[in-house]
């Protein structure tokens, strides 16, 4: 069946074609006759009185293809009201601002005829940092705060320590502190002077050596799992900042986390989830742009673009029939 699908994603003039996940759900899908709207958030509108409320936005109807340089043909700017499409997909990436939440408030006012994907309002309430709080036992030992008596305490008991930003992404702003390093007060001082909102602290997890698991999870059930090998002399495992991607099978434990979490993730509609696991131990969910699909099936692994259409297509199946 063809959809009309609408993707709320950061220009598509510049993603990187080779490793973007939401080129590879629009390359899927229009493979499968859907036809796809994009717009960029700045686009968003929502308008309301006595008639009702209205979600539109202004994009392009595109033609995707995978040719780096030449990715796709979009057509003149045109607005549309949002509830004519059979899916949403939400896919801008963070950080995970006012924008970001304010956007989510918007489409979460879509009628139920609309899939929205991931569901927008359970984005708002699963900050990635934060959605891991629900699962306490399956985390590393784990401070959010400013207080610098509270991180140095911290710090105390547990030796190296990762400081990062809490609604960071990417591997953006991810600092290891040794027990004895010189730099704590500085990149303190920094740390309050950039961002408004506490800091995420965690115990180092020296098992980031041998990688950091991403587990792609759809609709809760397991579809992939590729492990980022960080690369010398640097603690982030992200790609973007030169981790070596290779497939992965899982571990006993890395199932029982899968197992915990899938059943949530269904039920919050949380279709397309990314998981990151080091060591044994969660340490984020990605629920708003998960990425890794492409990485996944250049290494030889599943089409997992395709499973997640599967999914879909069989929900909205469930809304029209």
């Amino acid at each position: 069946m063809g959809l009309k699908v609408a993707v709320q994603m950061d220009p598509l003039e510049s993603i990187n074609i080779a490793g973007d996940s939401t080129f590879a759900l629009m390359l899927e899908g229009q493979r499968r006759g859907h036809s796809f709207f994009v717009y960029e958030p700045k686009d968003l509108s929502l308008q309301a009185g006595a008639e009702g409320v209205k979600v539109f936005a202004t994009g392009r109807c595109v033609l995707v293809r995978d040719v780096a340089g030449d990715h796709f043909t979009a057509k003149e700017p045109e607005t549309h009201d949002l509830s004519d499409f059979d899916v949403v997909w939400m896919r801008q990436d963070p950080p995970f601002d006012m924008a970001y939440i304010t956007a989510t408030h918007l489409l979460e006012r879509l009628p139920s005829s609309t899939l929205v994907v991931n569901d927008p309002a359970a984005v708002r309430n699963a900050p990635e940092k934060l959605f891991t709080l629900d699962f306490p036992d399956l985390m590393p030992p784990t401070l959010i705060t400013r207080d610098i008596a509270a991180i140095e305490a911290f710090r105390a008991e547990h030796g190296d320590i990762i400081l990062k930003p809490l609604y960071g992404n990417g591997g953006a702003g991810v600092f290891r502190l040794t027990a004895n390093d010189a730099n704590f007060a500085a990149l303190y001082e920094l740390f309050i002077e950039t961002f408004r909102e506490p800091f995420i602290v965690q115990q180092y997890l020296p098992q980031v050596r041998e990688g950091d698991k991403r587990i792609i999870l759809v609709d809760g059930e397991v579809a992939g799992v590729l492990n980022r090998v960080p690369k010398p002399g640097e603690v982030r495992s992200n790609m973007v900042v030169g981790g070596r991607a290779e497939l992965a099978e899982l571990t006993e434990r890395e199932q029982e986390i899968c197992a915990r979490l899938g059943p949530v993730l269904r039920e919050q509609g949380l279709l397309f989830v990314g998981i990151d696991v080091i060591g044994g131990w969660l340490t984020e969910i990605n629920v708003t742009s998960p990425t890794g699909l492409r990485a996944i099936e250049a290494l030889g692994g599943p089409n997992i673009a395709a499973m997640i259409w599967d999914a879909v297509e069989e929900k909205v199946s469930g809304r029209t029939g």
